[in-house]
């Protein structure tokens, strides 16, 4: 992860004075470990898409909106962003958190690393592994409950990707 991490700080400032590292991939792909695992190399903040609040039927494109405006179009100016960060077990917003002018941010999530915030990021790295285990992996985490919401997730994902070609843009890809 070192390695890696020197690459990244190799690279130019792309969102202001900040690299953006975009960790995309689709869900159950295991982008949240290896984002935190890349944070720590890099001694940078992670922001999780999951801060976001995002109805199912709006998909995987549906939070970028307020990462956009509250954090990412602030640190193009060279100004701290902050956004509320949301509680989905309380179903209700929680603290302000603050995004210092850095020399690095990780942002880690489906859409992250989308096509129109390519020129906003510095690195992305797009996580996978294949659908049955990545669909395990959501169970497990999230409860049987949830399973037709999550094939919904999955088909929607699909379609993102290919429509977007996030994966092409990649600049390093990972298996899980």
């Amino acid at each position: 992860m070192n390695t890696l991490a020197g690459r990244v700080m190799r690279r130019r400032p792309s969102c202001g004075p900040v690299r953006l590292v975009a960790v995309d991939g689709p869900a159950g792909a295991g982008k949240t470990t290896y984002a935190a695992r890349l944070a720590a190399a890099l001694g940078c903040q992670v922001i999780h898409s999951d801060d976001f609040p995002v109805p199912w039927e709006d998909g995987p494109g549906g939070w970028f909106h307020a990462l956009e405006s509250q954090v990412l179009r602030p640190l193009q100016h060279g100004l701290p962003g902050r956004f509320r960060r949301y509680d989905w077990v309380r179903g209700a917003y929680a603290e302000e958190v603050s995004v210092p002018v850095a020399p690095v941010l990780v942002i880690e999530g489906v859409g992250t690393a989308r096509a129109s915030a390519a020129g906003l990021t510095a690195f992305t790295v797009w996580v996978e592994a294949p659908e049955w285990v990545r669909f395990e992996r959501v169970m497990e985490r999230d409860g049987p409950e949830l399973e037709p919401r999550w094939r919904e997730w999955f088909a929607a994902e699909k379609v993102w990707f290919a429509e977007d070609r996030t994966r092409d843009r990649a600049d390093l890809i990972v298996e899980t």
